[in-house]
């Protein structure tokens, strides 16, 4: 699953989005989050409001989600 987000500007903005990702239930591996692409590649099925959520009490959007995981 492909997550596009938008807000992240540094490597902190990474670690932010990789740790409440990975905390999210549904989220089996974070597999990537790209600074350059603003996006994270994950394994799993987390309910798509979680994931709004979780990104939003770090500070970012989510902007879009495609694929399966």
């Amino acid at each position: 699953m492909r997550i596009q987000i938008e807000g992240m500007s540094c490597e902190h903005c990474v670690m932010a989005v990789n740790k409440a990702l990975s905390q999210l239930p549904g989220v089996e591996r974070v597999i990537e989050v790209s600074l350059d692409r603003g996006e994270a590649v994950i394994e799993g099925q987390p309910d798509p409001a979680a994931l709004r959520s979780a990104l939003e009490a770090e500070g970012y959007r989510l902007v879009g989600v495609e694929g399966d995981a």
